[in-house]
């Protein structure tokens, strides 16, 4: 993996007695280093392997101020510190707005994968790290916690200027907090939201079901061109790139490559060329999962019909050969703990 890193800012905010966030802005730009590059390809690597996305385009009806600056660098109009800086500062006005009480350092990071320039945003808090020195003294140390990312927004570079009009250039990571978060980052970057990944990706599933029918794909062709297909997806989605239709097309039928094009162009199918992906979704094609009632159950789809067998008259399931530690769990259970404890000791 090749991540090449241009220019890194990072300003932090800070929350004050009101529990509002406060600004404080770094003297220059981050020198770039090796340990910078490693810094950056965990963030692009992070970023990547979040499943639910949204994705979005300027808006001239919202705030445009950090698109203006974002232009303006990009006509080297301004330097890398100002546009770093007037993102930072509409951060802290939109987290007033919104009402957030969020702390913690941005990172502005403008850097090239593959043939595609990116400029991320992301909100990093920070957790403590102890450590003992050999003379047995506690050292402490604060670090990123990339692993816990949930603020961040991307724009593909590349894409904003060579294809704008088809509003997708924007991403960012919905989180867990709900609408308002989305709400936050899409005001921060004066965008409005687009293209659904998931919207996608039930098209997708439901069209790649629908050519299986009409190729007449026999149960064991459909589950190998399900994994390939889910694989497929999947990689693209962990490198950051779309989905690419043709691609997708090769993937589904060997035999045949341009078959699920040409299905989709016949009959109409509301499948673009390029588009992104959620994984999340796409797991339906080589997986069964559900919960409900205090049940909760997956299996890979192939076990159907042969170690899990389905009664839809009497809604029932029939598994043979639970996984070892259930089988284990249940024992125990069985038997009573204590006499199955005995049982182990006197072997």
């Amino acid at each position: 993996m090749s991540v090449d890193v241009q220019q890194l800012a990072i300003n932090y905010l800070e929350l004050d007695e009101h529990a509002r966030s406060k600004a404080h802005y770094r003297a220059a730009l981050v020198t770039p280093t090796a340990a910078v590059a490693h810094l950056v390809e965990q963030l692009h690597l992070a970023y990547n392997g979040k499943p639910a996305k949204g994705y979005a385009a300027f808006n001239a009806k919202k705030d445009q101020q950090v698109v203006t600056v974002l232009q303006d660098w990009q006509k080297q109009n301004s330097d890398f510190m100002v546009l770093s800086n007037t993102a930072t500062a509409v951060l802290e006005q939109q987290l007033t707005a919104h009402q957030l009480p969020e702390s913690g350092y941005l990172l502005v990071c403008h850097y090239r994968y593959l043939t595609s320039d990116y400029l991320l945003f992301c909100l990093l808090g920070s957790k403590d790290h102890f450590s003992l020195t050999e003379e047995l003294e506690l050292a402490a140390s604060r670090h990123l916690d990339i692993a816990r990312m949930q603020l961040a927004a991307r724009i593909d570079l590349t894409e904003y200027q060579s294809s704008p009009e088809q509003g997708k250039y924007i991403s960012f990571i919905r989180g867990r907090a709900g609408r308002k978060v989305a709400d936050f980052f899409l005001d921060f970057l004066g965008c409005e939201e687009g293209t659904d990944a998931k919207a996608n990706s039930k098209v997708v599933l439901a069209s790649v079901e629908e050519y299986f029918s009409a190729a007449e794909f026999d149960g064991v062709e459909k589950s190998d061109a399900r994994k390939q297909v889910y694989n497929y997806c999947e990689e693209r989605a962990k490198a950051g790139q779309d989905v690419v239709l043709t691609e997708l097309s090769a993937v589904i039928d060997e035999q045949e490559q341009q078959g699920f094009l040409r299905y989709c162009q016949e009959q109409q199918l509301a499948v673009a060329e390029q588009f992104p992906i959620e994984v999340k979704e796409l797991k339906k094609l080589i997986k069964f999962s559900g919960q409900g009632g205090g049940l909760s159950i997956g299996f890979d789809q192939k076990l159907l019909g042969d170690r899990v067998q389905y009664d839809a008259h009497s809604d029932t399931i029939l598994i043979k050969g639970t996984p070892p530690n259930l089988r284990d769990q249940l024992q125990r259970f069985m038997q009573g703990y204590s006499a199955f404890d005995r049982e182990n000791s006197s072997e």
